[in-house]
């Protein structure tokens, strides 16, 4: 499907996927959603809430080192080095940046589809992300079943790739692509939250806009002025003007207003609270807690934050272990696999987001140098100290090679 004017300031010529919700909309296929307000990526971001939501998710697994290690004999692993030390390239964005790309089009489109970027040799030297949108997958033919060729992965990834003045049509599978996969129902694609979330984020949306327009086209007046008799039309001007004048204004506070018309006065009211927008924006925020695993606290509702476990710090803890823990996961068996032998993975530090407050990491790093778990230069670089002299061994071997001789 070619783009259409008006739908994004991009090559016309480009493809659009269409999975895109805004395909179905242009061609009145599908049920819409019930909130009647077409849902799409920026729509979602727009939202306060989703948009902080997805900005700490990808923005905390952005801040995560990358490590890669093989096993050696013995259950030991050494540090390696490989692509996912700088996965965008020499020339792509920033290890950070890439990260959080890569988890904003997994949240947001349940898909992350990034082609493989290779030297003279052929070797992997980095990865350019495509935007889930403008890929499409297909199980092979008939005719590829019977005879070939079939697709590494078991599925075709079609998009369109443009290299300078040049635009390929490709056709392509896992050789040339990293696909990471969220939740899915057939096995080639993730499920998308723009489409999963229509409705009820849809309804947030709605919202959004419902209260903008109150602010611009709803009555915002103090109240209605109605004579008694009627009167001409620049009667009612002046009548006004006078009301303006004598009546309003912090000049005129404190002060008498005399008025020489019988004047009925209505005062015109309409709260937010009647129409229920502040609670259902409220609302809003806990069903994006619901949508992507992050607490309420987090997107600054603090009403709940105590809400189970001893408060803030278990819901963190929470976060790490039940939302970002899977997913890191997740990455880190796609990454292993594109580095080759089994013997090397790829695996995140979680480690600095984990960290206790000062004085009790202190506490637990003198436990561990006490318990030989730690040598001493090690307990110093965790808190960025110098390393001194014979510090690389545990505490026991320490204390052998420094013990005092006995007083005569």
């Amino acid at each position: 499907m070619r783009w259409w004017p008006g739908r994004r300031k991009a090559d016309p010529q480009a493809l659009v996927s269409i999975s895109d919700p805004a395909a179905a909309a242009l061609l009145t296929m599908g049920a819409r959603n019930y909130s009647g307000v077409e849902v799409n990526e920026l729509g979602l971001l727009g939202l306060s809430g989703m948009y902080r939501a997805m900005s700490l998710l990808s923005g905390t697994m952005g801040m995560l080192p990358l490590k890669t290690f093989q096993d050696v004999p013995g259950g030991d692993r050494k540090p390696e080095k490989s692509v996912f030390d700088n996965p965008g390239g020499p020339d792509g964005p920033t290890p950070f940046e890439w990260m959080r790309d890569l988890v904003l089009y997994h949240k947001i489109h349940g898909n992350v589809f990034s082609w493989k970027l290779r030297n003279a040799a052929g070797a992997v030297v980095g990865f350019e992300h495509i935007h889930p949108l403008l890929v499409t997958t297909e199980r092979p033919t008939a005719h590829e079943l019977r005879d070939g060729p079939l697709p590494r992965g078991g599925y075709w990834m079609k998009f369109r790739r443009t290299v300078g003045d040049s635009t390929d049509e490709i056709r392509t599978d896992l050789d040339d692509v990293m696909h990471i996969r969220g939740l899915s129902v057939d096995g080639m694609r993730g499920l998308s939250l723009v489409q999963l979330a229509s409705n009820s984020l849809g309804t947030a949306v709605a919202g959004d806009r419902a209260a903008a327009r109150i602010f611009s086209q709803g009555a915002m007046m103090g109240g209605i002025v109605s004579p008694k008799e009627d009167v001409e039309g620049f009667n009612a001007v002046d009548i006004r003007n006078e009301l303006m004048s004598s009546a309003t204004g912090y000049e005129n506070a404190g002060s008498l207003a005399v008025i020489n018309r019988v004047l009925d006065f209505t005062p015109w009211t309409m709260t937010m609270q009647d129409a229920q927008f502040l609670q259902g924006r409220q609302f809003s925020i806990e069903e994006i807690s619901r949508w992507t695993g992050v607490p309420p606290h987090l997107l600054m509702q603090t009403e709940k934050q105590t809400s189970w476990g001893t408060g803030v710090e278990q819901q963190n803890t929470g976060m790490s272990r039940s939302v970002l823990g899977p997913d890191a996961n997740l990455y880190e068996q796609r990454f292993s696999r594109e580095i080759g032998p089994k013997a090397r993975f790829v695996e995140f530090d979680f480690a600095g987001l984990e960290r206790p407050a000062p004085e009790k990491e202190i506490e637990l790093l003198i436990a561990q140098w006490a318990a030989d778990l730690l040598t001493l230069n090690e307990v110093r670089k965790i808190r960025n100290m110098p390393r001194i002299e014979g510090g690389d061994v545990v505490k026991s071997v320490w204390e052998a090679s420094h013990v005092q001789p006995a007083a005569s």
